[in-house]
């Protein structure tokens, strides 16, 4: 049974993100955690003084925590009842990131499913920092970002943007490849390229690209950088109605720059499909 972690704030957009998760995996049976975490601060004059009144606080914030937990819980629970699902509420005081590192290890996470925008999210602002944050710190275990407001579809078209220059391990690719078993998809390798021919390495690391997709015969496309890589890739999802994009998240790559933080405001680079970021595993 695949196990799936859903961070949540209580936004439409979690809940958007969780019932996407459940969707996508309609097929089989999945064990969900909906994780809270909430943080509690006090002045620490006030903490130095009087503690009950930290205490106080803690409780208000885990019972609201644990009050919405339930909330989701049932909401999901009765939009998903013809399939075989199993959900379970996790709520903690601690700050996000290392709970949901601590939670992928303790629980064998699968797959990390979140929305791009919380509660407050800016619509100028492709991801919410916390999102953000996520991307850059979670290293184990492949992460399914959703957009705001994305109705489910199935994913039958999948992108995979690669410049050739890296060696992608196996399971670096396992992933993607059972990302395309759910329905059977088609994975589109986007390549844009800045010279005319590939150079050795990157012939190399394109044969051993098809061989480890071979059995999923996925079709090549030769963009030229006429543009900016981000415009070239949202233009590409157009054009070809793709369902999904997947990046894997290495040093120096794709990915990693458009996460910089001084970068995501200008880069333009706004992902209208579901965006799956597969770990670095070498």
């Amino acid at each position: 049974m695949k196990r799936i972690l859903v961070p949540t704030d209580f936004s439409n957009n979690a809940y958007n993100a969780l019932f996407y998760a459940t969707r996508l995996l309609q097929n089989q049976p999945c064990h969900f955690y909906i994780l809270n975490t909430f943080e509690v601060n006090t002045p620490i004059l006030t903490s130095r003084l009087d503690t009950s009144k930290g205490d106080a606080l803690f409780q208000k914030l885990r019972k609201e925590s644990e009050e919405k937990l339930l909330e989701t819980k049932h909401r999901i629970t009765l939009d998903t009842e013809e399939l075989q699902h199993h959900f379970e509420t996790i709520s903690i005081s601690k700050e996000l990131i290392d709970t949901i590192n601590k939670t992928v290890k303790s629980k064998k996470i699968d797959l990390v499913v979140m929305g791009t925008k919380g509660a407050t999210g800016a619509k100028e602002i492709f991801m919410g920092s916390n999102t953000v944050k996520v991307i850059q710190s979670i290293k184990s275990c492949p992460i399914l970002m959703i957009p705001d407001a994305f109705e489910f579809v199935k994913p039958m078209e999948i992108a995979f943007p690669t410049d050739f220059k890296r060696f992608y391990l196996e399971e670096e690719l396992k992933p993607l490849i059972d990302m395309t078993k759910l329905f059977d998809a088609n994975i589109r390798l986007f390549h844009i390229h800045e010279e005319e021919q590939l150079d050795e390495l990157q012939e190399y690391n394109f044969t051993a690209l098809k061989k480890y997709l071979k059995d999923i015969n996925p079709t090549v496309h030769w963009i030229s950088k006429f543009s900016k890589k981000s415009k070239l890739i949202n233009d590409f999802i157009a054009d070809m109605d793709v369902d999904m994009l997947a990046m894997v998240n290495y040093k120096h790559s794709l990915m990693e720059n458009i996460t910089h933080e001084p970068v995501i405001k200008s880069i333009g680079f706004h992902p209208v499909v579901p965006f799956l970021i597969i770990p670095d595993a070498s």
